[in-house]
């Protein structure tokens, strides 16, 4: 009789111990290659946010939203998403003119089409390494369009925001000129959740999803918007102190966004549901990065402080 069996025979509710003790052992890996990554590039990720909470609750969101891949399998996914959390913080809080974003946005575009980085720019150099990691699967050499689409969709909607929180009403100089709430929810590109996605669907090269990559991107765009709620109605505080949007500023009553949350998260699980069949790792992985945020945000943040 295994270890694990012996468990399972004193309770469910240990056996549930297990399954977290070797997701969390598999985020401690992916948290030792983030923090490899982050050293080797020190100029990205030197700013006080960056602190090893971050670094740390990164594996975790990957670990417990994908447990059943392999270190190995999710190591790519993790550096994507450390790489999106870099550019939030160049774009948000480093980028002093609209220029600046423009020229962020066309360095790293033109590594999506296979150029090499602009020596000026870190954000680009990382993104580099996360697509020649990418070239090496095979799925990448068919898919690479879809990679860069979920980019230039990221940008264009970090673009959009920018001109929000720098547009100033001419009657009301410190007031921001606000997106009602579907518009703020249509720009939710900017989280980038579906560029870490892809990225872990074109590594992965798991033949059920690259057969619905189509479908399965238009149910996690849909998730995407369920976080961007999710998020928004954990951070206010924090919005406010950093001068970020927050959908909670746009709504003169709160429980419209709460309701709003709702019914994503209905629709979200309708739009997964004919996925669980077809691809049923990849339906899982949506509903738990839904799940998975919904805890997180109870108890804790990404970002560390200013």
């Amino acid at each position: 009789m295994t270890l694990t069996t012996r468990i399972s025979a004193a309770g469910d509710d240990l056996l549930g111990a297990v399954d977290h003790g070797r997701i969390c052992a598999l985020a401690v890996r992916l948290e030792r290659d983030l923090h490899l990554v982050a050293s080797n590039h020190g100029d990205l990720f030197s700013g006080r946010p960056f602190d090893s909470g971050l670094i740390s609750s990164i594996a975790m969101s990957i670990a417990f939203t994908a447990p059943e891949h392999t270190a190995e399998q999710l190591r790519l996914t993790t550096r994507t998403l450390l790489w999106v959390f870099a550019a939030d913080w160049q774009i948000d809080y480093l980028a002093q003119v609209a220029d600046d974003v423009q020229q962020i946005a066309a360095d790293c575009l033109a590594v999506a089409d296979g150029g090499p980085p602009s020596d000026g720019h870190p954000l680009a150099r990382l993104l580099a390494e996360i697509r020649d990691e990418l070239a090496v699967v095979p799925a990448f050499a068919s898919l690479r369009s879809a990679w860069r689409d979920e980019l230039r969709r990221m940008f264009a909607a970090v673009v959009r925001e920018w001109e929000w929180k720098t547009t100033r009403v001419e009657a009301a100089p410190d007031a921001l000129a606000a997106p009602t709430l579907d518009e703020y929810l249509s720009n939710s590109d900017n989280l980038a959740c579906s560029l870490v996605n892809v990225s872990l669907w074109i590594y992965s090269g798991e033949q059920d999803c690259l057969d619905h990559l189509e479908d399965l991107m238009v149910a996690s765009r849909e998730v995407q918007r369920v976080l961007r709620l999710v998020n928004d109605l954990a951070t206010y505080r924090r919005d406010l102190q950093w001068g970020d949007l927050n959908a909670l500023m746009l709504v003169e009553d709160p429980a419209e966004v709460s309701n709003r949350l709702a019914a994503l998260v209905e629709g979200c699980h309708d739009i997964i549901r004919p996925l669980e069949s077809i691809c049923p790792r990849q339906a899982r992985y949506l509903k738990r990065q839904i799940a998975f945020t919904s805890g997180f945000y109870q108890v804790s943040d990404f970002w560390g402080s200013l």
